[in-house]
This record gives structure tokens, sequence and C-alpha cells, in this order.
């Protein structure tokens, strides 16, 4: 955790928003000036025992701020424990080791961060660098600031050589789901690190800049820590896109005066709130150097209102509709600007309402209106939390994570309910009450613990991460979850793999919003979902499937499942719709048949394809070549065919089980949505399809073959006549060879 030393950011930028800030009082916690800060009174003597050191005594005031009853003796504590650890140590800047963990730990007291985790980023670096051990840690500060200390602390790289990277990321996010405080050390962490990354080597720092956008970054946004994702966009610009980053900056520089069209909107809508009797405080928010970039890039020459936005802060919810009133009755509003993430918040926390209205020189300016509580939440994210495990049992802690035995190799401990590395107050529901962890992070919980390999874990945990934003879907069958939570963009084949897990591999289809679909079909927020899903266990997913594929859960699954039936996998593709499905007879399940053969070996029972008995059908079975016994119904025609020439039948019978697969035939007149509304008889009868061919249209008459499983025979015949209910369809029978049917059954 320790890179080093001088801001690629120069003075003379960090002095242009600097000015900019003070002059519109831009309500951002503003974390550039504290960067050094740290370094006042890091050397000084030792304290007396009855105050703080002078060292730590702004991140005291920082802390007080936010929280003024907070107990700072286990702060001294910590900063003694970690001055004399490091003491001797050196950034490569020459700086003392010890402005790291004192600047990581005043990034967090301005957040608004509580004492436990101040103290842990006191010390986060100790375990790893120094001779303290976990266990002293632990003793002196308690099981949950040993956990934290643990989350942050990097992996051996003697034992893990190149997957020590993307194995640490592991181990950290796997302590995240358990509290998400260890996230946010490290990203206070890096930050620091990336501020004081310019003694490196150019390639050095282009290697953790590009983790940091790809990783970091994104962690960041989930998290809703704004005021942590802007710096280090901007840090990662400066790296990355050095020309880009430094036409920005002169841009910028060269309209410094350009932000007074903001200042005259700004006037103005607060004028028309005081009118209304609306308390409010109306301020400009400049755009930091990514979003002025990628606005830029977006509308092309910039005017005055595109270098910042107005924030309207109120104190109660139901005042940021009275503002938002106001401001579209008084002004020409930008309606496709409207965003309501109040009723809807974000996936990361993120709350406010987003508009924008037609300035008289017909720029347009941009306004977000939220509450205190909510900004505080919207530039801290789940650090404005403080701590998610107050008021419930004391932390009596989980085993350490890094507890292994030395230079040993192997996968990184798995935080589950089982393994032991769980944090143990437990609540009366069995579960540790955690509001600060969103289906984002138990997603990619659940499918990390099926990507043991380092690199198949670093490339879907990128994938993951750059995925933008989240939907959410229901389940139309009441199966649980009853809600499914997936990425933008995700398709009914990421929907089957969040609901049913390896049981998706035998997935038929899915209604979305009550209709049929496609797999491949793109879910909307708020879509209904019902996943068709085969019976059998010998179904799999296509090789296709991963095209439609979205999440890192279903791509690893279904990659799981080819590697393992590469017979599946090397199928080539079909350039169209497939004519028709066949399940060969080795594949059949259902009833089971027993045959009495006194005397005789053993043999395979199986019904015959010509007339698919299913219980309770009289049967009788033949000796077929192979040795097999093949059974018919009582009245097939091959019955009295297999008598004719001299075959001895065979007594059998059925089983105990209620299940069964046959065969139907369902004769139609030909009409648009035939397929769908017999799909949907089938369904809501409770069958499952199996295999299915359409036969094309002959003089407007339509054929269509079903393999169906039945949970219970006894459901054959409701069955078929709720097919022949079906508008078009004049006929449904049991199959029998090469598609003649049997008789009619009611």
């Amino acid at each position: 955790m320790s890179a080093e030393a001088t801001n690629p950011v120069s003075a003379a930028d960090a002095a242009v928003t600097d000015t900019t800030v003070r002059r519109r009082g831009r309500a951002r916690i503003d974390l550039r000036r504290l960067g050094r800060a740290a370094l006042l009174g890091a050397t000084a003597g030792p304290a007396p025992r009855d105050r703080l050191p002078d060292a730590i005594s702004h991140v005291a005031e920082a802390h007080r701020a936010h929280h003024p009853e907070a107990d700072l003796a286990v702060l001294r504590r910590a900063y003694v424990l970690a001055e004399s650890s490091h003491r001797g140590q050196f950034r490569k800047s020459g700086e003392p080791y010890i402005t790291h963990p004192l600047a990581v730990t005043l990034i967090l007291a301005e957040l608004g961060a509580e004492t436990t985790t101040l103290t842990a980023s006191l010390l986060h670096d100790t375990v790893e660098d120094t001779e303290v051990t976990l266990d002293q840690v632990r003793r002196e500060f308690g099981d949950e600031v040993a956990y934290l200390v643990d989350g942050v602390t990097k992996v051996e790289k003697i034992d893990y050589g190149a997957a020590a990277e993307p194995e640490t990321f592991r181990k950290m996010l796997v302590a995240t789901g358990n509290d998400v405080r260890v996230m946010s050390i490290k990203l206070a962490d890096r930050l620091h690190n990336m501020r004081t990354l310019g003694v490196m080597r150019a390639e050095k720092q282009a290697r953790i800049a590009k983790v940091t956008r790809d990783f970091l970054i994104p962690l960041a946004e989930r998290l809703g820590v704004q005021a942590l994702k802007t710096e280090l966009e901007d840090l990662v610009f400066a790296i990355l896109h050095p020309e880009e980053y430094e036409n920005t900056r002169a841009l910028i520089a060269e309209n410094s005066h350009a932000g007074d069209a903001l200042d005259a909107v700004a006037e103005q809508v607060g004028a028309v709130l005081r009118e209304a009797g609306i308390g409010a405080e109306v301020l400009v928010r400049p755009r930091h150097f990514v979003s002025v970039h990628r606005v830029r890039l977006k509308r092309g020459e910039l005017r005055g209102c595109d270098f910042g936005r107005l924030l309207v802060l109120v104190a109660e919810d139901a005042d940021c509709y009275g503002v938002l009133g106001e401001l579209h009755t008084c002004f020409t509003p930008v309606i496709s600007e409207f965003k309501d993430f109040i009723a809807a918040p974000k996936f990361n926390l993120y709350q406010s309402l987003h508009t924008a209205i037609a300035a008289p020189d017909g720029a347009v300016a941009e306004i977000l209106i939220r509450t205190h509580r909510m900004h505080t939440v919207a530039e801290a994210g789940v650090v404005a939390l403080g701590n998610p495990y107050a008021g419930q049992e004391p932390y009596t802690g989980p085993t350490p994570l890094t507890a292994r035995p030395a230079l040993v190799p192997g996968p990184v401990p798995v935080l589950t309910p089982d393994s032991g590395l769980t944090p143990d107050p437990q609540p009366e529901d069995g579960e540790r009450v955690d509001p600060t962890r969103p289906g984002w992070l138990s997603r990619l919980l659940d499918w990390q613990q099926s990507a043991p390999d380092p690199d198949t874990f670093w490339s879907s945990l990128r994938a993951h991460l750059a995925e933008d934003d989240e939907i959410t879907v229901f389940s139309a069958d009441g199966s649980a979850p009853g809600t499914i939570s997936l990425p933008a963009g995700a398709s009914c084949v990421d929907a089957a793999y969040a609901q049913h897990g390896e049981a998706a591999h035998g997935c038929l289809g899915a209604r979305v919003n009550g209709r049929l679909a496609p797999l491949s079909t793109v879910l909307g927020d708020g879509d209904t979902v019902q996943l068709l899903i085969a019976q059998d266990t010998v179904s799999g997913p296509s090789p296709e499937w991963l095209d439609h594929a979205r999440t890192a859960t279903a791509r690893i699954a279904i990659t799981g499942w080819l590697q393992a039936h590469p017979e599946a996998a090397a199928a080539p593709a079909d350039a169209g719709p497939r004519p028709q499905v066949n399940v060969p007879a080795d594949r059949r399940s259902g009833a089971v048949l027993h045959a009495d053969l006194e005397g005789e070996p053993p043999a395979a029972v199986r019904p015959a394809g010509c007339c698919t008995p299913v219980p309770p059908d009289e049967i009788t079975g033949f000796r077929v070549r192979g040795g097999s016994v093949t059974v018919h119904r009582a009245g097939c025609a091959a019955v009295e065919t297999m008598r004719a020439v001299g075959r001895e039948p065979v007594t059998v019978r059925w089983g105990d089980t209620a299940q069964c697969r046959v065969t139907l035939v369902a004769e139609s007149f030909g009409r648009p949505h035939l397929l769908a509304d017999l799909t949907e008889a089938i369904a809501t009868a409770g069958a499952a399809v199996v295999a299915a061919t359409v036969e094309p249209p002959s003089e407007q008459r339509v054929r269509h073959t079903y393999t169906l499983h039945l949970p219970d025979a006894a459901g054959l015949p409701a069955l078929m006549r709720a097919m022949r209910d079906v508008p078009g369809v004049y006929d449904v029978n049991r199959a029998r060879r090469r598609g003649r049917a049997e008789p009619r059954e009611s």
C-alpha cells in the first residue's frame, strides 16, 4: 500500500480549482488541499498522555466535526503504535512513512468515517510492512479493527507469485462482503497513493493507474463515494491521457470566468425560492476535469453554464419536489433532462432530483436538488453511514483472513456462513443485517466462488465492474427470489442463472411480460420474467448463450458446462432458427417401468416411440434386438404385429412414480400467435416442453409435435383438452410412428 510522492495534477491546476471553489462556494468535500496536511507535526516528539499527539490533531478536529462525542483515546493509541512501528521507514519521496497512514485517516475523517474505521486506517499497513502482528492488533484494539486491517492487507507474493494482485483483490472483496468499511479504507489508501505517484517510473504509474481505472473507480462508484471517485478519475486521466488532460486543464484555465453565467442563474433561482417561501441553499458546483472532458465530447464547444451545475440543498424530502415545481413554473424546463432518483434511488445509495432549465441567453443550466442528508451520502456514500452494525450484539470477530500456513499457496479463504470466517454477531434471523450490502456485491461474492482461477477472476471482475447501471426484474412463477437484480443490458440468460443457478442449464425459453421471448431478449427495468426450465438433468446450454450473457455468473456457469461437455461446445452453430429439436432415446426419462424376466438376464426397459405409453395405460412389452424390452400400449398396432411374427410378450408394470414423458400431436389451422397460445396452454397445465417440431403449413393446416414432461401422468387428459381448447386447434392426439396419431382420447 505504498505508492509514492508527487501529484500528477500540478499545483497550478489545484490552485485554479481551489480558487473557483472558493469564489462560487462549492459544496463538495474537497480532498485535494488535505493531501499534505498529514505532514504537520508528523515527526514531533511524543505527546503528553492526556492529549493527542500534534501529528493527528487535525485528524481529531475533522473527526469531531462529524462525531462531536467521539472518544479519541483509541486514536491516540493507534497513532502511537503506527508511528513507532513505521519509525525508520520512508516513502520513495523521502517523507516519513507515517505520513501515509495519517493522510489516509484524514481523508476518511473528512468524509465522516466513525472512530473504528479511523483506527483501522492508522494501522492499515502495520501488519503488512512492520513487525506488528494481527493478534497484537486484535488484543489492543479488538476484533473489528483487526478484521478491517486484515481485509486490506495484501497476500504474500512469495505464496502467490503473479496471482498475488488478483488474489489480494479477491480477499479484499470477500472481506468487504462482511464489512464495507474494508473497501472505504482501501479507496482512501489508493487515493493518497495516486496523489503521490509522480516519483515512480512512467510504466509503473500507468500500471497502477489502469488498475485504479478498471477496479477501484468502479467500486467507489458502486459504494457511492463520489468525493473519492471524482478525484481518482482526474488523477488517472492525467496519467493515462496526458494530452487530453492538458487540453482540458487549459480549457478550464481559459474560461475561469465563464462560470459567471451560472452565478447569475443561481441568483435568479435563489430569488424564486425565497419568494416561494422555500428555505434552500443554492450553490455552484464546478465540474471536475473528467466531467468537463466528457461534456466537451458530447456537446462540442462549451458555454459558461457547461462548466458546472447548480446544487440546491433543502431540509426535507418534500421540499425537493417543492423546489422542482417552482423551477418548472418560473423557468423553461428541459424535460428530457429530468430524473427522479429520490423516488427510485440508484443502486449506490444516490438520491437527488435532476433537472435543467433554459437560461436567458439560451444556455442550459443543469440543477441538482437534494436534502443535506442526501448530499452527505452522495459525496461520502457508505462512509457516511458510519458503522452499519451499531446497536447489534458485541462484535466477536471472524477467523483472520490471513490465518493460513506460511508459504503454502492456495485459494484465498471464502467467507460463507459455514466457513467459520463470518463475522459473528448474529441477529435472531441468523444473518448479520448490513444495509450497505447491495445486490451487485452479493452477486459478485456469489460468482467469485465459481472462479478459482486467478486469471478468470481478474478478467470477470473487470467485466463485472464495467457494468454501468442496475435493473430489477420480477419473477412471474412465484419462486425465490421474487425480485432479481441484474446489470443494465442483461438478457433472459442472465435472469435464468441469477434465479436458478446451475438448473438454468436446462432453460428452454422465457416469457417476458406475459409473452414468449427468446433467451437473447434484453430485459428492461421492471420487466416480469418467467423462465421455462426442462425437468431432465441432461439438457445443457448452447455455445451461443455466451453471446447473450452479460453477467459473470452466467458466463462462468456456461463456460464450465461447455468445458465439461466438449461435444456440445464443438457442435456447429446454426445460421438460423432450428426447424425441429429431437431428443435421443438414451436421454428419455419419465415414468419408471419394470419387467418380469424370470430366469433371464436383466435388461433395459423403455417406452416405445410409436405409442408413448404413460401411466395408467395398459401396457405389454417385447424383447427387441440388443436384448432390451420395449413397452407398448395394449391397443398399439405394433403389439399385434409382434405377436404375428411369434414374439412372446413380457410382463411389464409401472413403477411408483407418477411423472412421465409423452409426445402429443396438435392439428390446427394456421393463424398468428398460435405457437405462443399453445405453449401457454401447456405451461398453464404444469407440463414442461422437452422438444417441439412445427411442420410447414399445408393447405392452411399446421401440425405441431410436442414431447412433454408431466409431473403427474393423471393430468394428461386435462392437458390434451386444454390444448384442444386453443382457438384454431381441431385435434390433439398421442403420437405414433412417423407422425401418425393414435385414436382420440378424451
